[in-house]
C-alpha cells in the first residue's frame, strides 16, 4: 500500500501535467456520458420506479465508459476489498446508520415532532421488538441486497470522479464532490418523487446538507482504505436502515421537514459526523 500522491513530483513537472491533464479529460468524458444518461433515466422515471436502478447506475456507467475510451484500466478504483483496511472500517460502517437514525429520529418521536409508528407485519411482538428486529434485518440483509445499486453510484462518483477531481486540482474536490452528487439528485426531489417536504426550498437546502456531509464520510473511507468497497457498503447500508428501517415507523404531517434525508434533525447528525470525521487526519492510499 502506497500514498495515492507518493509518485507526483514536484508542482509544475511533466509528469504532473500530464496527469492533471488526464484527469480533466476524464472527467470531461465522464460528464459527457453522465449528462444525457442521467437525463434519459429521469424521463423513464417518471414512466415507472423500475428505472430507479438505471439512474443509480447511470454514473457507474459513466465511469466505465471513460475507462473504456481513454483506456484507463480499473487498478485504481481497487476492486479489492481492502484488506485489514476495509476490514477495520466495518462495525463503523454498519453501526453510523443505526447511530445517526436514533440520534436523529429519537430526537422527533420523544419531541412528537414525528409520529412513532409500529408498521403491520406478521410477527406478533412488542413494537420495541418488531423495530430493533427491523434495524438489525436492514443492518445485515438489506445492506447486501443494497450493494446492487450503490455499487453504480460508489464506481462513479467516489470511484472514479473524486479521484479525477483530486488530480486535476479541483479546489476542495470532497466538497465539490458532495455538491455534484446532491445536484444529481435534485431533479427528483423537485417532482415530489424523493423526500420533498412541505417546504420545497428548505428540503433543497436540507438535502444539499445532508447530502454533501455524508459525501465527505464516503470519500474519507474510499481514500484512507483504498478501496471503493467501503464506500459501496456505507453506502447501502445508509439506504437500508434508514430508508428501510427508520422511515418505515416514522409518521406524521411533518415526517419529511424533520426526519429523512431532507429532514432537519438528518442533515444536524450529518453534519455534526462530517465535522467529527474531518477532525482526524486523513493518510490517503491507493491499493
Amino acid at each position: 500500500m502506497e500514498t495515492y500522491f507518493s509518485n507526483i513530483l514536484t508542482t509544475g513537472s511533466d509528469e504532473e501535467k500530464a496527469r492533471v491533464r488526464l484527469a480533466r479529460r476524464g472527467l470531461l468524458v465522464f460528464f459527457a456520458m453522465l449528462v444525457p444518461l442521467s437525463i434519459l433515466s429521469y424521463a423513464l422515471l417518471m414512466t415507472s420506479p423500475i428505472f430507479v436502478l438505471l439512474l443509480m447506475w447511470a454514473p457507474g456507467l459513466s465511469s466505465i465508459f471513460a475507462r473504456i475510451v481513454l483506456r484507463e484500466g480499473i487498478s485504481d478504483i481497487s476492486l479489492r476489498i481492502g484488506g485489514k483496511q476495509t476490514l477495520k472500517k466495518l462495525p463503523m460502517i454498519l453501526l453510523l446508520p443505526v447511530i445517526i437514525g436514533l440520534f436523529a429520529y429519537g430526537i422527533a418521536w420523544v419531541t412528537g415532532l414525528v409520529q412513532y409508528v409500529t408498521p403491520d407485519t406478521f410477527i406478533k411482538a412488542p413494537s420495541a421488538v418488531i423495530f430493533v428486529g427491523t434495524v438489525l434485518m436492514q443492518m445485515l440483509f438489506g445492506t447486501i441486497i443494497g450493494v446492487l445499486s450503490s455499487t453504480g453510484e460508489e464506481l462513479g462518483w467516489r470511484g472514479y470522479m473524486l479521484t479525477r477531481l483530486i488530480d486535476a486540482r479541483i479546489p476542495k474536490p470532497v466538497l465539490t464532490s458532495g455538491m455534484i452528487w446532491g445536484l444529481w439528485h435534485l431533479p427528483v426531489m423537485l417532482v415530489g418523487n424523493y423526500y420533498s417536504g412541505p417546504y420545497p426550498a428548505l428540503s433543497v437546502v436540507l438535502f444539499m446538507i445532508s447530502v454533501t456531509s455524508f459525501s465527505y464520510i464516503l470519500s474519507r473511507l474510499r481514500l484512507s482504505t483504498g478501496s471503493v468497497w467501503a464506500a459501496i457498503f456505507l453506502h447501502a447500508s445508509w439506504n437500508a436502515v434508514i430508508q428501510d428501517a427508520f422511515d418505515l415507523f416514522s409518521s406524521g404531517e411533518n415526517v419529511l421537514l424533520w426526519t429523512g434525508e431532507s429532514g432537519i434533525f438528518v442533515a444536524l447528525a450529518l453534519f455534526i459526523a462530517a465535522w467529527m470525521t474531518s477532525r482526524k487526519p486523513l493518510e490517503i492510499r491507493r491499493l
